[in-house]
């Protein structure tokens, strides 16, 4: 009598191994993609499954665009958020929209195997919504100064460049010991106001990156308080006599140079009067990248010139 034959019980060539050749191609990578995929947990606690070996990352944040940067690992980039100017190499890669309004639909076209977003700022929803089309998001959260490096450390872990990470945080903390070291020989600590934009007039309170600088860098912060940015008129901060009045913004130029002259037609504040009125660059000291040292060391040297000039 004759009978199907089963295909499990025929000899290798016609059997079994027919079968895995079968699902071999039915299912390219399925086998490839098990022992090649990893299991990691961001910073704000949550499990993802990725591929080992990365190839098309995008930076949904332009500080996360710098430390991947610095980290040598840019050729991983297939996106970056709006106002990913640093460094210049940056505003080349196709944009997906601001960091706080992503564009869905331009992240998904450049396939991505992985998003690295930021948890204050990245909306929920699009995470979400990106997770449930199969492409894991790792968010990173930092906080402070010491949470800034342990965030370049895992990203240098998850971007295979952990020697790299390790190298720009050893560099990172030991210039940071010697602003500390140097600004510890000064007895004085200069009132310090720090504006942020022009109209309206906001500092920095003390849950904030510019609150943590002023004060490693031998300054009184004069905004510090609960409020991460508080709003101050014109008249308050007169009152408050900074000696060192330090204005930062998104906008360059011209309006940079107004506000300062505007400030200078108040010859009672102290800033005024010692010549004490400077303009810094808001990118420095507003992302948890390995530039806020840069910021570190020129509010050091502004708050303290007398001690640079002793330098060699």
């Amino acid at each position: 009598m004759c009978c199907q034959p089963n295909l499990m019980e025929k000899s290798p060539k016609t059997g079994y191994h027919l079968v895995m050749a079968l699902l071999l191609a039915l299912l390219p990578g399925f086998f490839v993609q098990q022992s090649e995929a990893r299991v990691v947990t961001d910073e704000v606690g949550r499990r993802l499954t990725i591929p080992d070996d990365l190839k098309r990352v995008v930076s949904l944040a332009p500080s996360i665009t710098e430390v991947i940067f610095a980290l040598g690992r840019e050729n991983l980039l297939k996106g970056v958020s709006r106002f990913s100017d640093y460094p210049p190499a940056a505003r080349k890669l196709p944009s997906v929209g601001s960091y706080v309004q992503l564009d869905l639909e331009r992240i998904v076209a450049l396939k991505p195997d992985l998003c690295i977003g930021i948890k204050d700022g990245n909306p929920i929803a699009v995470v979400s919504k990106l997770e449930r089309l199969g492409i894991p998001v790792y968010a990173i959260d930092p906080r402070d100064i010491g949470s800034v490096l342990e965030t370049i450390l895992k990203l240098g872990r998850l971007l295979g460049a952990e020697k790299r990470a390790q190298a720009i945080v050893s560099d990172m903390r030991s210039r940071m010991e010697r602003v500390k070291s140097l600004v510890a020989t000064s007895p004085n600590k200069p009132r310090i106001f720090f504006q942020i934009g022009v109209s309206p007039i906001v500092s920095a309170g003390t849950e904030t990156y510019i609150h943590e600088l002023i004060t490693i860098a031998g300054g009184k912060n004069l905004a510090e308080g609960p409020v991460p940015y508080p709003r101050y008129s014109r008249e308050q901060v007169l009152g408050l006599s900074p000696d060192v009045l330090i204005i930062t913004s998104m906008a360059r130029g011209a309006s940079f140079e107004r506000v300062k002259e505007q400030w200078a037609s108040w010859p009672s504040m102290p800033a005024v009067q010692n010549n004490r009125i400077v303009l810094m660059d808001s990118n420095l000291c507003d992302r948890p990248t390995p530039r806020l040292i840069d910021a570190l060391e020129f509010l050091a040297e502004t708050i303290h010139p007398e001690l640079y000039k002793k330098r060699p």
